[in-house]
């Protein structure tokens, strides 16, 4: 049980170091939610305002790996030029953009309210 959960969580952190490698998208997520945090730490927001901020950024980041990932999966199984991969691909960009759009709401919200 012990090797397997390591072999887990060694495949997990080698999806990291691929999406941080190979990812513009999800370093500038990554360089946007420390500056949140910096941010939220400098301002001195409440437990209820830092569980919800780190939702919404584990979300994001979520989702961002996982459109990756399903983007891998179209181009491997559909070539480019059909019709209904390009439509995977740009719903699952418009999933990920209606998600950071309500977080930089929920940021207003946070910050400036």
């Amino acid at each position: 049980m012990g090797s397997r959960m390591f072999r887990s969580f060694r495949n997990a952190f080698r999806g990291i170091k691929t999406v941080l490698k190979t990812e513009k998208n999800f370093r500038i997520h990554v360089i946007v939610a420390i500056l949140v945090i910096a941010l939220a730490w400098y301002r001195d927001i409440g437990q209820v305002l830092w569980v919800i901020l780190l939702l919404v950024i584990a979300l994001i980041m979520a989702l961002e790996i996982f459109n990756s990932a399903i983007e891998r999966l179209v181009d491997m199984l559909a070539p480019k030029t059909h019709n209904f991969a390009k439509e995977v691909k740009d719903l699952l960009a418009a999933m990920v953009l209606v998600v950071s759009l309500f977080a930089i709401a929920i940021g207003f919200i946070i910050f400036l309210w």
